[in-house]
């Protein structure tokens, strides 16, 4: 990050400046997320340079507030929605005119994918991902004949077998092998009113996981090298399988990769897109890479209701916590005023949120603390709007998904 980014060469002036800009813009008193477009600017053009020209798919579900997808899919270098649920995809295409969306995970929704296949735009722009033939029986019982054809993608699974450590990456696919796909594949296009377009696969081992966590030498070393044994492997079976795919469809697209992985599934000539979410309004789980840092683009505000002891302010919420392993990194992270940190035995609390810290002594009821969201997703379904602040002053509210009235999971 370059030294005179405000976030970084003067936070005192950063952090202040959103805590004015809410104050004077209306009522203080409840939480309140904050876009500060700053920020948001320099996240979006990190990530167009960090993709080497590769088009980003937008991940919805670490956004979730339509107005920013449709203005980052406005700049060059973003081309498309990786959504997270299949009424959400049919909503985005439509409501929001997003004219590709691949929907990140099968769904048993018959009512959502009916809808869908009923609806010739939505069924035109969306596509839905499978990894098994019972998934595809699902989909063509819930059609049944309505619209036009079903546009589906593969999910390739793209874990890594290490020797000692055995499974490493996320749960996702059973479809591992080219023998595996193409035997999906292959059922997929003798399926009438079923298209192959095109596959997926998250290398979440290397785009989920930080590669420099303070203080964890060691661990970082072991993660590098995992990393980079990984992605040496997927390259080579994702482009085998893509040539064999090939000769059984023409693919549109082959999504991969996510905010960690950028640089490294960008060498990957078989991909043609690569998923980023969280790298937009930089969470905080983000901060421990050594090749890029976010940001913090988002922001939430907890207003101070009372001072239960000398040291100590109690906020008003704050358990807004992000899925993931139970532990530490899931928790917001209190980050203005300086210095404050969760009691051990309380936590983020659901209703309310002590903190302890030296700012603590000069803080009032009254006053707010500013956290900094972990993934992304958690926060917008805590909202309903999200007030923009550019250049210290208030210049617009966004309604979230919540805030129109849409929760899909």
């Amino acid at each position: 990050m370059r030294p005179d980014w405000p976030w970084s060469a003067d936070p005192e002036c950063y952090w202040g400046a959103i805590d004015k800009a809410v104050r004077d813009h209306g009522d203080p008193d409840g939480p309140v997320a904050v876009l500060e477009l700053t920020a948001l600017r320099h996240n979006v053009a990190d990530l167009r340079s960090r993709a080497g020209g590769v088009p980003i798919r937008v991940a919805s579900k670490s956004l979730r507030v339509r107005s920013v997808i449709e203005q980052i899919l406005a700049v060059d270098g973003f081309a498309g929605v990786l959504a997270y649920d299949v009424a959400e995809a049919h909503w985005l295409a439509t409501a929001g005119n997003v004219r590709d969306v691949l929907v990140g995970y099968p769904s048993t929704s018959r009512h959502a994918i009916s809808c869908l296949a009923a609806d010739p735009v939505a069924a035109e722009r969306v596509t839905l991902l499978v990894d098994s033939v019972e998934q595809l029986d699902l989909i063509e019982s819930a059609v049944s004949g309505a619209g036009g054809p079903v546009r589906i993608a593969i999910d390739l699974d793209a874990s890594y077998r290490a020797p000692l450590l055995g499974h490493v990456g996320v749960r996702r696919s059973p479809i591992r092998t080219v023998a595996d796909a193409v035997c999906l594949a292959t059922a997929i296009v003798n399926r009438p009113g079923m298209t192959l377009v095109g596959l997926m696969s998250y290398e979440a081992q290397v785009a989920g996981v930080g590669n420099e966590v303070d203080g964890k030498r060691l661990r970082n070393n072991v993660i590098n090298d995992i990393q980079r044994r990984s992605m040496d492997e997927l390259i080579t079976r994702r482009a085998d399988v893509v040539a064999a795919l090939g000769q059984i469809a023409d693919l549109e697209f082959v999504n991969a990769g996510g905010t960690g992985s950028i640089e490294a599934t960008a060498a990957d000539a078989s991909v043609t897109d690569i998923a980023a979410g969280s790298g937009f309004f930089g969470g905080h789980l983000f901060d421990c890479y050594a090749h890029f840092k976010p940001a913090p683009a988002m922001t939430f505000g907890l207003s101070v209701v009372r001072i239960p002891a000398r040291g100590i302010v109690t906020c008003h919420g704050g358990g807004w916590i992000a899925s993931g392993p139970p532990g530490a990194d899931r928790l917001p992270l209190p980050t203005w005023p300086p210095g404050l940190s969760y009691l051990s035995r309380e936590a983020a609390g659901e209703v309310q949120t002590p903190l302890r810290g030296k700012s603590a002594h000069t803080m009032s009821v009254g006053d707010r603390v500013w956290l900094r969201h972990t993934k992304s997703g958690e926060l917008s379904e805590h909202v309903n709007t999200i007030l923009v602040v550019d250049q210290g002053a208030v210049v617009g509210e966004l309604p979230s998904y919540r805030g129109e009235g849409k929760q899909f999971l």
